[in-house]
């Protein structure tokens, strides 16, 4: 069992496993795209002190498994994921 984090008046363990799917599963995640891909999701996550316990980027699809601390909700994480990639 991995240890809870601590917060100032919190303790938590707090985790998501996220999918995101490009569209008509068009397998565009290739090479330099995917290698692209996975580099945003891992600045973005350090970023907003987010730790990524697995994760995948495959041709069509990405998802990874986070654990998140609490002052963040998961749409908020989805947001800036997202958002970061896609821009």
């Amino acid at each position: 069992m991995r240890p809870k984090k601590h917060a100032t008046h919190a303790v938590y363990d707090l985790k998501v496993h996220l999918v995101w799917i490009t569209k008509y599963r068009y397998k565009v995640l290739t090479k330099d795209v995917g290698k692209r891909v996975r580099t945003l999701v891992r600045q973005t996550c350090d970023a907003k002190d987010i730790e990524i316990t697995s994760g995948v980027v495959s041709k069509d699809h990405v998802h990874p498994y986070i654990s998140y601390p609490p002052r963040l909700s998961v749409s908020e994480i989805v947001k800036s994921l997202k958002g970061k990639n896609l821009s």
